[in-house]
């Protein structure tokens, strides 16, 4: 997959290709990694956070993991190469890159269906709050995650075996861009309800304006995930787009160029993630407190 997206170099007017060092791979894996495994650590110890909204943000952190383990073990193996221990076409090299390749593809779809899903259930805690815990019960939750998990796997097996075909390029395209405007329709019509009822928030009773605005906090939480989102991802599938479109001109060469570039971009995503639900999240931010709390203090007890 990577040798089909480099810029060629025949064309007297290319652009030098941007080569990212390999440490730096190797540092945003590590930090993601640890974050997301906070996240799913913390969602896993606190009780309180036994909700459907933590159920997906806790679903988004695992695809995360996988997706930061893969990056991860591609630069080890990229270091075993350069060191003469593994061939670049060998039969055993190949099979690993298409098995990393297919579980990459499988986390991009779903950051996707985790971060829609997260917006569905932020829109009914908002808009159909009283019937909220019969809409989303924990069963359905289940249910959801486990489409997940088989769509974005198979289609990530697809994506991969098939990949040279124009058909699975325009679907990887399409279903990113669908996605992400089902989910931009969706907030823009959340928020603009929102506005609507700002006059009846501000008459409402204490309590449930507190739970209206706890609501609301979380869209906003959403909304600047949906643009990370946005930032990490787009040059990356611009840059599929440029391979179908224009893979010969000069000036879309100079953009496949940088594309080391966009994949520091589309794996930084996973690392940011889980900063914003640490900043916007009070629950979560007590969870890692008590954590860490709990960490020094054993430290301290042994060390004494």
């Amino acid at each position: 997959m990577n040798s089909s997206t480099e810029a060629p170099t025949t064309h007297p007017t290319d652009c030098a290709e941007v080569q990212v060092p390999s440490q730096v791979f190797m540092a945003i894996a590590v930090a993601s990694l640890s974050e997301n495994l906070l996240v799913i650590i913390a969602v896993i110890k606190n009780r309180n956070l036994h909700s459907p909204m933590y159920c997906f943000i806790c679903n988004l952190a695992v695809f995360n993991t996988i997706s930061s383990l893969c990056k991860a073990l591609e630069n080890i193996l990229l270091l075993f190469k350069e060191a003469g221990h593994l061939k670049s076409l060998g039969l055993f090299e190949l099979n690993i890159d298409d098995i990393m390749d297919s579980l990459l593809c499988m986390c991009f779809l779903g950051s996707i269906f985790s971060i829609l899903s997260i917006a569905v259930d932020r829109y009914i805690s908002i808009f159909h709050a009283l019937r909220y815990h019969t809409l989303m019960t924990m069963r359905r939750v289940v249910v959801t995650l486990s489409t997940i998990w088989v769509l974005c796997g198979t289609s990530g097996v697809l994506m991969i075996g098939f990949f040279e075909a124009v058909t699975v390029k325009i679907f990887f395209i399409v279903l990113f861009f669908t996605a992400l405007l089902l989910i931009l329709l969706l907030y823009v019509h959340m928020f603009l309800l929102a506005r609507h009822h700002a006059n009846r928030i501000a008459s409402m009773p204490g309590l449930h304006a507190r739970q209206r605005q706890s609501c609301l906090r979380g869209a906003l939480t959403l909304t600047i995930l949906i643009g990370v989102f946005v930032a990490c991802w787009a040059p990356f599938s611009l840059h599929l787009l440029i391979m179908m479109i224009c893979p010969e001109n000069p000036y879309c060469e100079c953009y496949r160029s940088l594309f080391q570039l966009h994949v520091v971009l589309l794996v930084s995503h996973a690392v940011i993630d889980p900063a914003i639900y640490a900043f916007r999240s009070t629950e979560l931010r007590n969870t890692y407190k008590k954590m860490f709390l709990c960490s020094a203090s054993r430290i301290f007890k042994e060390c004494v």
